[in-house]
């Protein structure tokens, strides 16, 4: 069992929680992964960016969003709960080096699995630029954070709520315009956001690097559930990334992969929203029992 030692919501479905998970603590490096299970026995395996560590505390942060029956489960957790399992880190490490200027866009949640980077580019001695992106005030994430690691920040909003009105896109390709020299581009967000910041920066020859998260059952390239077509080669997003080279992604094969499964996953979130106390509840009975066997059920 990982114990979790604190959970607070960032934004509606958005929560930041911090596991005991000295091992991969010690281990983990910017742009990797672990896979966790809420439950031993059935659960569903999910990955997830490593946001932060603390190696002297032995704890690791994750931040999740609350989209599927899983994720949900996870943020109904609070400290003092635990998750099953925690595997990792995987995946290959973020390349860093002394690029020049590297700008790192992070949209929704995808800002979680920006920052990480954005940390170890800058103790690079890289001139940070950081473009984050939500649809309102109320959703962006890590502003805090992102202001302190980057030398300068741009705040993007689609209803214009909070810092500009527009996309994350219209601040890279107003920087291009401005002729600010960018040497590196790192870009984490949904699918249709990776693509766009990726025609923008095509034309100009700008190193760009995605992370991806497609379906991932085992983590170790056995499944293939994570493939991914790269330079029209298949690769497996666990074990070869989860970062590639945005102008070499098949966007939309990734796009048509991530969809494959959507009607058994609004089935599970309805299971879950009709009935979620029953369910949460049952999760922390077999972590009890796990801890403690005395108080299963008795056999013969």
């Amino acid at each position: 069992m990982f114990p979790i030692t604190e959970a607070k919501f960032l934004a509606p479905d958005v929560k930041r929680i911090c596991i005991e998970a000295p091992r991969v603590a010690r281990q983990r490096q910017a742009g990797q992964f672990v896979i966790v299970r809420v439950e031993a026995e059935h659960g569903e395996r999910v990955p997830l960016t490593i946001a932060d560590s603390d190696p002297d505390a032995g704890t690791i942060t994750i931040i999740v969003q609350g989209v599927g029956k899983t994720t949900k489960l996870i943020n109904m957790l609070e400290a003092g709960d635990a998750l099953a399992d925690v595997v990792g880190p995987l995946g290959e490490p973020s390349e860093i080096e002394h690029f020049g200027t590297v700008v790192v866009v992070g949209g929704g949640v995808g800002t979680a699995i920006a920052y990480p980077t954005a940390v170890a580019m800058k103790a690079a001695d890289n001139h940070v630029i950081g473009i984050v992106g939500a649809r309102n005030k109320e959703l962006l994430i890590l502003e805090d954070e992102m202001r302190a690691t980057t030398d300068e920040l741009h705040l993007m909003t689609d209803d214009g709520s909070y810092g500009e009105q527009g996309f994350v896109t219209q601040k890279l390709q107003q920087l291009i315009d401005n002729g600010v020299t960018i040497d590196h581009v790192l870009a984490i967000g949904p699918i249709p956001m990776m693509k766009a910041i990726a025609d923008v920066t095509k034309p100009h020859g700008i190193k760009t690097i995605v992370s991806l998260n497609p379906i991932m059952v085992d983590g170790t390239g056995m499944c293939g559930g994570c493939r991914v077509q790269v330079g029209g080669t298949s690769k497996f997003a666990c074990v070869d990334g989860p970062e590639f080279d945005a102008h070499e992604v098949d966007f939309t094969i990734l796009a048509q992969r991530n969809r494959m499964y959507r009607p058994h996953e609004q089935q599970a979130v309805a299971d879950l929203e009709a009935d979620p106390e029953t369910q949460v509840a049952q999760i922390k009975h077999c972590q009890l029992q796990h801890q403690h066997p005395e108080v299963g059920p008795k056999t013969k």
